[in-house]
């Protein structure tokens, strides 16, 4: 996943969304002011499009599938993002796989989801599909199809943390980094050099010196992986990245996929096709144009749409 490596000695991190939030902010005595829009964005986000909350609009809309539901304008923003990224990635990342989502298990918190889990797989079934999500933007009324559940968990997060990194820089007056477990959008004015970005299979356990590292002065990266979030479910090992098409996961052909773009939204939903695509991935990516860095099962790295071969910087910081 994609970790800041400390550019300023203004950063801020925090547990949030059943991940890790990490806040760097160019001028160190904004951080409060950027720290407070970053914490407001995701409360909201969170109220939104949590599936682990009771009283969060997903959860109602989820309840309400076959009916007509009003929706407020946070949500109705997550709807478009993820219908948007739906219909940008063929159906590759499709908001309908909720239920298959929750058959494997993830149906609670990540901390939650037992690492071992007995039971039988379940029987995998397509999702119902995008297309047929019935979506007014004039008057934010949804429809879900029968029997189906959203779960906009490769889009919302992302959308946090575009809204976050737009404001906090606007209020703060200066160049922040938001990233949201992988999902990292920049704005404002980068500090001399550029913010140089870590990548690793895992956000929260950067390797200084052995990870990669880039510098990114403006947009977005996003990196999806099938080796954190996994758990083993009758006796075979699944992860939370589905394929639509079977509503099983993904198979394991990339590692990670980190993609650059303009927003996390769009970065995100790139990652997450490709990884779920597989053989495919690299076609489809050159067709997008987007920079992209690709990690095989094995190791093995591809680099797409001009992405810079590996650069790493010494474990105190320096450039080796």
């Amino acid at each position: 996943m994609t970790s800041p490596v400390q550019a300023q000695p203004a950063e801020v991190v925090f547990p949030a969304l059943g991940t890790t939030a990490v806040l760097l902010v160019a001028d160190p005595h904004e951080v409060g002011v950027a720290e407070g829009v970053l914490r407001d964005e995701l409360a909201a986000i969170d109220l939104a499009c949590s599936r682990f909350r009771a009283d969060s609009e997903i959860s109602r809309v989820n309840l309400a599938a076959g009916s007509p539901v009003r929706v407020g304008p946070r949500f109705a923003e997550a709807v478009e993002a993820g219908l948007r990224a739906a219909e940008l990635t063929g159906g590759a990342v499709d908001p309908t796989v909720g239920r298959a989502v929750i058959a494997l298990g993830y149906d609670r918190t990540f901390a939650s989801v037992r690492p071992e889990d007995a039971r039988p797989l379940p029987v995998f079934r397509p999702a119902p599909g995008w297309r047929r999500i019935a979506w007014d933007r004039r008057t934010s009324i949804l429809r879900l199809p029968p029997h189906t559940s959203l779960d906009l968990g490769a889009t919302a997060k992302a959308l946090a943390a575009d809204r976050a990194a737009r404001r906090a820089a606007a209020a703060a007056g200066c160049g922040v980094v938001v990233n949201l477990g992988g999902d990292l959008a920049v704005a404002g004015p980068a500090p001399e050099g550029g913010w140089r970005i870590a990548l690793a299979d895992d956000h929260s356990r950067p390797r200084p010196g052995r990870d990669p590292v880039v510098t990114v002065t403006a947009g977005a990266l996003a990196t999806s992986g099938v080796r954190v979030r996994t758990w083993r479910r009758g006796g075979r090992t699944v992860h939370h990245i589905v394929d639509p098409a079977t509503g099983e996961p993904a198979a394991p052909v990339w590692r990670t996929v980190t993609v650059a773009a303009a927003t996390c939204v769009d970065a995100n939903a790139a990652s997450t096709a490709a990884i779920v695509r597989g053989h495919a991935a690299a076609d489809w990516l050159r067709g997008t144009g987007l920079p992209a860095r690709l990690v095989a099962a094995d190791g093995q790295v591809l680099r797409l749409g001009g992405w810079p071969p590996d650069d790493f910087d010494s474990p105190d910081g320096g450039p080796r």
